[in-house]
C-alpha cells in the first residue's frame, strides 16, 4: 500500500524507467499481467510520459499477437508466467518492443525490478491534456476489437463527474476485484477515488471468499464490481449473515444488472446497488445511478440518468429524437473517443453527426432515467415479433434457484428465428422446461412454447465478466 506522496515518486520512477527505454508521447505502452501495484504503476508512469496505455487482458493470450499487431507497442510490461507466450508472439509480429518483465530477468527481457531501481529521471511532463491517454479495446461483439482512444482530459472530467455522483469523499475507501485491463476498472474504481483523495485498492483475483474477507480487511465503503461478481458475493453474505466492511454501496458494470439482485441486496441487507451503463468508446458512463436505495420494484430495471459531462437522446433510425418513454437506439455526445485507432471508416460510422452510436437499444422516462433494453444486433424476430432478450432473461432470473440465464436465436426456416434459452440453476431448483415456458408467456404475452431451453453448469463469460453470447449463438446453431 502506498500513500499518494508515495506513489508520486513512485510514478516518477516508473516513467524514468520506461522513457529509458526510448518510450516518448504518442508511443504505446502495453501491460499484460495480473492486477497489481507494478501493473498500477506501469499504467500511471506511461501517463506520465504522454505515452499512450494499451492493456491486454490476461485471458485474451490466444489473441495477443493480433492486440500487439494493431498497437505495435513499444515496450511490453509482462507477467513472468506469460513469458514463452510473449517472446513467441513477440518475435512475429512486434520484433522492434522492448520487453519487461515484471517478476525478474528472462531471455530476451528486462527485470522491471532492476529497471525501477536504477532510479532514473523522467523527462519534463508534457502536460497535455488533449493527448491520447488509453487504447481502450472494444469486446469485438460486432468484429475484430478496435482501440477507442481516450484523451486525458474528457477522461478526468468524466471521472470527476462520477466521483460527485456516487458522493466520494477522501475518507472513502473503495474496492476494485474486476481486471485493470478493463475502461470499467478505470472510470468505476481507480480514477473517481484519485480524483478526491479517496482510498483505492485493488483486488488480484476475486473469489466470494477472498472478495468477503479483502473488503472487511480494508473497511471498504464502496465495492466495484460485475453482476456474476455481486451474484457470488450475496451468496457469501448470506452464510456470513452480514455484508462485509462498512459497504455504503456496490457499484455493478460491464452488463446489466437483474433487478432481482438488486432487489435481494435492498431487502436482505439495505445495500444500495449502483447501476452503471459505459462502452469502450467513452472514458466514463453514459449513465448512473444514486448510491441510495431504490424502494419502487417497477424503477429497480432502471440505470440512471446520464451524468452532467454527458448528453444523451433516444433516436429513431431516421436519428430524430424520441419522446420520454419511447424505444430507440441510444446516443450520446460529450466527451467520448477521439476515434478508433488507424480505422477512420469505422470512426465516422459510429460518430455520425457529432453523436457517438451506442448500438443499443433503450428509453429514457419523464425522470430522466434510461433503461438499456439491449444490443440493437440481439434484438430476434420471431413469428414476426419483436423479442428483446433481456426482458426474457430478467423475468427468468426472478425465479427461485435460477442463477444465470441469456437468449439468444437460431435461425428458422418457419419463425425467422427460433430463440434459444440458457440458464444456470442451483442444484435441485431447475426449472421444469414446460413451466419456464408458460412462466415467459405469462410474464411477457410472448409465444413462451417457441423458446428452446438449454441447461449449462454455469454460462461463459467474457474476459470483462459479461455473459459470451456469441459462444452461446455458436452453441445454439450447432444445436439445431
Amino acid at each position: 500500500m502506498l500513500s499518494y506522496g508515495e506513489a508520486a515518486v513512485a510514478t516518477e520512477r516508473m516513467a524514468g524507467a520506461l522513457a529509458s527505454l526510448g518510450v516518448r508521447p504518442g508511443d504505446r505502452v502495453t501491460v499484460f499481467a495480473n492486477n497489481g501495484l507494478d501493473y498500477l504503476l506501469a499504467m500511471l508512469g506511461t501517463w506520465r510520459l504522454g505515452a499512450i496505455l494499451a492493456t491486454v487482458n490476461l485471458k485474451l493470450a490466444d489473441d495477443l499477437a493480433y492486440y500487439l499487431g494493431d498497437c505495435e507497442p513499444s515496450v511490453l510490461v509482462y507477467t513472468h508466467e506469460m513469458h514463452e507466450r510473449v517472446r513467441s508472439v513477440v518475435a512475429e509480429v512486434a520484433p522492434r518492443t522492448r520487453l519487461v518483465c515484471m517478476d525478474g530477468p528472462k531471455e530476451g527481457a528486462l527485470a522491471l525490478g532492476e529497471l525501477l531501481d536504477a532510479d532514473l529521471p523522467p523527462p519534463p511532463d508534457p502536460a497535455d491534456e488533449d493527448a491520447i491517454a488509453h487504447l481502450s479495446y472494444t469486446s469485438g461483439t460486432t468484429g475484430r476489437p478496435k482501440g477507442a482512444c481516450l484523451a486525458h482530459e474528457p477522461t478526468v472530467r468524466a471521472s470527476r463527474c462520477i466521483a460527485e455522483r456516487l458522493r466520494l469523499r477522501a475518507g472513502d475507501v473503495s474496492l476494485g476485484p474486476t481486471a485493470l485491463s478493463s475502461s470499467y476498472q478505470l472510470v468505476g474504481n481507480l480514477l473517481p477515488a484519485l480524483a478526491v483523495g479517496a482510498a483505492c485498492h485493488v483486488l488480484a483475483r476475486w473469489s466470494a471468499e477472498a472478495g468477503f474477507a479483502a473488503i472487511d480487511r480494508i473497511d471498504a465503503t464502496a465495492l466495484v464490481a460485475n453482476p456474476p461478481m455481486l451474484a457470488d458475493l450475496l451468496a457469501a453474505c448470506d452464510r456470513e449473515g452480514r455484508p462485509p466492511g462498512r459497504l455504503r454501496y456496490a457499484l455493478t458494470g460491464g452488463a446489466p444488472m437483474p433487478p432481482a439482485l438488486k432487489r435481494a441486496y435492498r431487502d436482505r441487507w439495505a445495500l444500495p446497488i449502483v447501476e452503471s451503463y459505459g462502452q469502450s468508446e467513452l472514458g466514463g458512463f453514459v449513465a448512473l445511478g444514486y448510491p441510495e436505495l431504490v424502494m419502487d420494484d417497477a424503477a429497480l430495471a432502471r440505470v440512471g440518468p446520464p451524468p452532467p459531462d454527458k448528453e444523451v437522446r433516444i433516436v429513431d433510425p431516421e436519428d430524430r429524437p424520441l419522446p420520454p418513454g419511447e424505444v430507440g437506439e441510444i446516443v450520446l455526445r460529450g466527451g467520448f473517443m477521439r476515434g478508433y485507432w488507424q480505422r477512420p471508416e469505422a470512426t465516422a460510422a459510429a460518430t455520425r453527426g457529432g453523436w457517438l452510436r451506442t448500438g443499443d437499444v433503450g428509453v429514457i422516462d419523464r425522470d430522466g432515467h434510461l433503461t438499456v433494453r439491449g444490443r440493437r444486433s440481439e434484438l430476434l424476430e420471431v413469428a414476426g415479433r419483436s423479442w428483446f432478450p433481456r426482458d426474457v432473461e430478467e423475468l427468468v432470473l426472478a425465479l427461485p434457484g435460477v442463477r444465470e440465464a441469456a437468449l439468444v436465436g437460431r435461425p428458422d426456416p418457419e419463425l425467422g428465428t427460433r430463440p434459444v434459452l440458457f440458464l444456470a440453476a442451483e442444484p435441485g431448483r431447475v426449472p421444469e422446461p414446460g413451466a419456464l415456458r408458460a412462466h415467459i408467456t405469462s410474464g411477457l404475452g410472448l409465444s413462451g412454447e417457441l423458446v428452446e431451453v438449454h441447461l449449462l453448469d454455469r454460462l461463459p463469460q467474457t474476459p470483462t465478466g459479461k455473459i459470451a453470447k456469441a459462444e452461446l449463438a455458436a452453441r445454439a446453431r450447432n444445436s439445431g
